[in-house]
């Protein structure tokens, strides 16, 4: 079976301040709470991804779900068609 394509939710990053704790990255596209899942994935082949943050800190995370460092942003949304 072939990989699905992801949704591309925003073609930009979503720059938060995180307090330390588990979150759970959207990796389908279809979260209405981006960048984090809200279960909008269930039967899409779609899993979220789970990341800890240990301290707070700034962070940019990816939007388009093309990213080749999840969560975070690498700019790759500025190389979608």
């Amino acid at each position: 079976m072939a990989t699905p394509e992801p949704t591309i939710a925003e073609r930009s990053a979503a720059v938060l301040e995180l307090e330390p704790g588990t979150y759970w990255w959207c990796r389908c596209g279809r979260s209405a709470d981006q960048p984090f899942c809200d279960g909008s994935h269930a039967g899409t082949g779609f899993e979220p991804l789970e990341f800890e943050i240990a301290e707070t800190r700034r962070v940019a995370l990816c939007r388009c779900k093309h990213t080749q460092n999840p969560p975070f942003c690498d700019g790759s949304h500025k190389q979608l068609p």
